[in-house]
């Protein structure tokens, strides 16, 4: 059986927070944010959301830590993260560098 690869995304909604998900279908994740009742309670009454960032992560286990990790990021470094400034190989280290 083959093992089912997890991807980590983060949106914007329209109060310009981010939230951070994981899923191993992103687009079908995020049609039922947008308009199904299985979307995240915190996302109601947020729309639009913009799907600002997404990268397959592979295994459950390791979508989950990543998850983890970005939401410990304060702004600045979510946003470095969304621009590129900052990796992901960067979360999985001990210290995270804060970005200006």
């Amino acid at each position: 059986m083959a093992e089912i690869e997890f991807s980590v995304y983060v949106l914007r909604c329209a109060d310009n927070t981010y939230y951070t998900g994981i899923a191993a279908d992103v687009e079908r994740r995020l049609a039922e944010h947008k308009s199904g009742p299985r979307g995240a309670k915190y996302l109601k009454g947020r729309r639009p959301l913009v799907l600002v960032y997404s990268e397959l992560i592979g295994d459950r286990s390791a979508a989950m830590r990543i998850e983890y990790r970005i939401k410990q990021l304060n702004r600045p470094q979510k946003e470095a993260l969304i621009d590129g400034r900052l990796h992901l190989q960067d979360l999985l280290s001990d210290q995270v560098p804060v970005s200006g």
